[in-house]
């Protein structure tokens, strides 16, 4: 993968003094962070190479931020003009909190409430907030595949700047370095507010973060004790 993505890059940076002749004028590269902030290992180079050296010619960065609640909502309503099937206020409510509007959380509650759990297949039965709560345990439990890379991106020792003060209590972003929180918010993890303070994303990745840094914690210390 490192390899041929820095082929793909050279190949458009070799190209970009040819536009508009035969060559695209214009392409979307769509990842999880800025192509700026990839660290492409590379085999054939034996070395890192940062996206930005990589790719220099990028004309914007544009992130796909969350669902608003408005928006949130609307999408739940599409299953309920389907099936017949409401969510009552207090559910949706509690998909907010859980949620905040990350798009695959906002799907992934949904669609474990709706589906997969046998109690949310009863069209005539409403989906409560002690439904979504459970479909909530259940997620977290089964570490579906994007919890699962939350865990990973904690790894990340910019990310573990930002994440192990903000739940030590410091949320002031003077207090950390902006390429940190910039990157951190890019992922998805945090959400700044307007007086500058800082929060974890939501009450989801609030429950799993400080579980994965204790669990690291914890296996550092057995594999010293062995």
């Amino acid at each position: 993968m490192g390899d041929t993505l820095i082929s793909v890059l050279r190949q458009l940076r070799s190209g970009y003094p040819q536009r508009p002749g035969h060559f695209p004028q214009s392409i979307v590269l769509c990842g999880v962070r800025d192509v700026r902030d990839y660290r492409i290992h590379s085999s054939r180079e034996k070395a890192i190479i940062t996206g930005g050296s990589a790719f220099n010619i990028k004309a914007e960065s544009l992130r796909l931020g969350n669902f608003n609640r408005t928006e949130m909502e609307t999408l739940y309503r599409v299953h309920t003009e389907e099936t017949g099937q409401i969510f009552t206020s207090e559910a949706l409510e509690r998909l907010w909190a859980l949620s905040g509007g990350q798009p695959w959380l906002v799907n992934a509650l949904g669609y474990e409430t709706c589906f997969r759990m046998k109690a949310g297949r009863d069209r005539q039965q409403p989906i409560t907030a002690d439904l979504v709560d459970t479909a909530k345990e259940n997620l977290i439990l089964r570490r579906d595949t994007h919890l699962d890379q939350l865990a990973d991106k904690l790894q990340e020792e910019r990310v573990r700047r930002v994440i192990e003060p903000l739940l030590a209590g410091n949320d002031l972003a003077v207090e950390f370095r902006p390429d940190d929180v910039a990157y951190t918010q890019d992922l998805g993890l945090i959400r700044q507010q307007v007086n500058g303070r800082i929060q974890i994303a939501n009450c989801i990745y609030q429950e799993v973060i400080p579980r994965e840094l204790a669990w690291n914690i914890q296996s550092g210390m057995s594999q010293q004790t062995q």
